[in-house]
């Protein structure tokens, strides 16, 4: 293999070749820095929008973000195009801002303007990494997924290593170290809280 020379290595750091200016990918490479996402498919994935009788868990299907936020501008246009009246315009647009609310992708359940405003970033600022830099679990996004990926991290009961993990309103409260999580010693020393027994170990 052809060793590169200086003003070619100089040129390679120049020219990003993921993205291309008439493909308009400059807000998808933004979106994946500010995110910290490991993966390129990371920002073309997200959990659907499934039918309002069922409960919105992490492990729904995959699609894409900008899909799910087109399927549900194109939603509320249907909406916005029937009677104000209409007692099925009304169910259906609850259940919507509901569903929409409880995944916190919206503040809060007033208005189908605000699905309007509904982007990729929404659905990003959902991810588990995320949530743990607002939480104060870690200071940045790099450092939060690494927590993640190395299994630091549990959501209830269950360890989660997914970094893209939806993160729903009533989640956000069980979010805790792993009980055998060096970081969990580490901060439970600092704060003077590890527990004698555990000092032994």
């Amino acid at each position: 293999m052809r060793k590169l020379k200086f003003h070619e290595k100089k040129l390679l750091k120049k020219v990003n070749f993921l993205e291309w200016k008439r493909e308009g990918g400059h807000r998808e490479a933004l979106v994946i820095g500010r995110y910290h996402m490991t993966e390129r498919d990371d920002y073309k994935s997200t959990y659907k929008l499934v039918d309002p009788s069922r409960s919105c868990t992490p492990s729904m299907d995959e699609t894409r973000y900008s899909s799910v936020c087109r399927m549900v501008q194109k939603l509320v246009n249907i909406l916005k195009q029937m009677d104000t009246r209409d007692p099925f315009r009304i169910e259906m647009s609850d259940l919507l801002l509901e569903k929409l609310y409880n995944m916190g992708v919206i503040p809060t359940r007033k208005s189908l303007a605000l699905c309007d405003k509904l982007s990729v970033s929404s659905f990003c600022r959902r991810r588990l990494s995320s949530i743990l830099v607002r939480s104060k679990f870690a200071e940045y996004m790099k450092e939060a997924v690494t927590y993640i990926e190395q299994g630091h991290i549990r959501v209830g009961p269950d360890t989660v290593t997914d970094p893209a993990f939806l993160v729903t309103r009533n989640m956000e409260d069980f979010i805790t170290w792993v009980d055998s999580s060096k970081i969990k010693r580490k901060v439970l020393e600092y704060n003077d809280k590890l527990d004698d027994y555990d000092m032994m170990n």
